[in-house]
């Protein structure tokens, strides 16, 4: 292991370490990087050849195949972390989702397509357990949902981004050319993070301990409750990003230049949300609310804008600045209650299990993904036949709403007090002791 100075920190305090900043700037630039690969896809396919030569249902299976591979992964991903340490478990992640992204470029049909998104998908899910396991090492408890929400924010960052450079870079270049530049991007965050990453003293006792295995975290009820809050909660986010250039392209007959302009908009203000979710949590702890209650406040409070926002949006929406405005809430609702629920895991199990229940747990995303995006592709197709683009989406938009009412439900009533395990953090010291 290497050895760096303390940087003027004190061993057994709580007091932050000035290399946090830098080190959670690893984990934003990561996610962004994430989303760039994991849009390019979606907004190339929305335009010229490969909207010819992909079909809305077809669309919605490719987009299944990288959900089907983001719950397998998911279910090894944080365990791999958790055993091989942030640094290296991190950079495996990125190098394998890298290349699964410039493999796009090489692809000519649906299939393949459908191939290099599976393999995109298996190496994407370990951002959220790595980038987790980060934050757990680097940052005192009651500034978890902000640095939660920093990194986080790399997913609206990267979905504000990718319309403009995908489209500039796919209008100019190819749409081969395209997936190769995101993919250099991706290796030189790779040579960066190698180089600069290490846990900090304080944490590598307690994150090297233990590791608690698959059946032990499958049968804690908060583990269980937050994988199944996941799969209803999740798809909402995975629609917005995956649908946005398709849905005003079919709806309202924008090209991919228009889609590049004002599709960021939802995920400008959902950036937003991402650091003001947890700001608010951050800012109601200050003022005495005890920090268990102060995250299922936010993330109850927030993931109610995200609901009502779809369920009320058909009746809302009059063209398609409305219908970015309905998305932009929605977004911004699902960001502001994920930063708080990212913080999550650290509250309840010990630090060398947080990527492992963050990985369990996005089981649930995977499964909510595969299901609900190849049924709204087949609702599309279905709908939009019989009647038109416009009543096929409405009636998508009000299913998502429901579906996140249904995750929120789950969030605050099943999963517990966010307090730690004792079970667990016995466990884990068994062996340490």
């Amino acid at each position: 292991m290497r050895k760096h100075p303390p940087e003027g920190e004190f061993l057994g305090t709580t007091r932050p370490l000035k290399m946090r900043w830098v080190m959670i700037s690893f984990a934003l630039v990561a996610t962004i990087l994430n989303y760039l690969h994991r849009l390019s896809f979606n907004y190339l396919a929305a335009n010229d050849y490969l909207r010819d030569l992909i079909p809305d249902d077809a669309f919605g299976y490719i987009a299944t195949c990288f959900f089907i591979a983001y719950l397998l992964s998911n279910a090894v991903s944080g365990f791999i972390i958790d055993k091989l340490g942030t640094r290296v478990g991190y950079s495996l992640c990125m190098a394998f989702w890298t290349t699964a992204g410039i493999l796009h470029a090489l692809a000519r049909s649906p299939f393949q397509f459908g191939i290099f998104r599976f393999l995109l998908g298996i190496g994407e899910a370990g951002n959220w357990p790595a980038a987790i396991k980060l934050t757990s090492e680097w940052f005192p408890p009651e500034e978890r949902s902000t640095a939660s929400g920093i990194f986080n924010s790399g997913a609206a960052a990267g979905a504000v981004i990718a319309p403009l450079l995908i489209s500039w870079l796919g209008t100019t270049f190819g749409w081969q050319i395209t997936f190769v530049v995101v993919g250099v991007l991706g290796y030189l965050w790779l040579a960066a993070f190698w180089f600069t990453y290490y846990t900090p003293e304080r944490s590598l006792k307690e994150s090297k301990a233990r590791i608690v295995p698959p059946v032990k975290l499958l049968k804690n009820k908060f583990v269980l409750s937050l994988t199944l809050s996941k799969v209803f909660i999740d798809p909402v986010w995975y629609f917005i990003t995956f649908w946005i250039g398709r849905y005003l392209a079919d709806s309202y007959g924008w090209d991919l230049a228009k889609i590049g302009w004002f599709a960021m908009f939802p995920f400008i203000v959902a950036d937003f949300g991402n650091i003001l979710g947890g700001l608010f949590t951050q800012w109601i702890i200050k003022k005495g609310v005890p920090i268990p209650k102060a995250r299922k406040i936010g993330a109850g409070f927030f993931g109610s804008i995200m609901a009502f926002s779809l369920i009320l949006g058909p009746f809302l929406i009059t063209g398609p600045y409305s219908a970015l405005v309905v998305l932009a809430l929605a977004g911004f609702g699902y960001a502001s209650c994920s930063a708080n629920m990212l913080a999550f895991p650290a509250d309840v199990v010990p630090l060398s299990a947080t990527a492992s229940v963050w990985g369990v747990a996005s089981v649930g995303s995977g499964l909510g993904g595969a299901i609900f995006q190849s049924l709204s592709g087949v609702t599309v197709k279905n709908l939009s036949t019989k009647f038109n683009y416009s009543i096929a989406y409405n009636v998508v938009f009000i299913g998502y709403g429901l579906l996140a009412l249904i995750g929120i439900l789950i969030l605050l009533f099943m999963t517990g007090p966010l307090v730690r395990n004792k079970e667990l953090q016995e466990y884990v010291e068994q062996e340490v002791s």
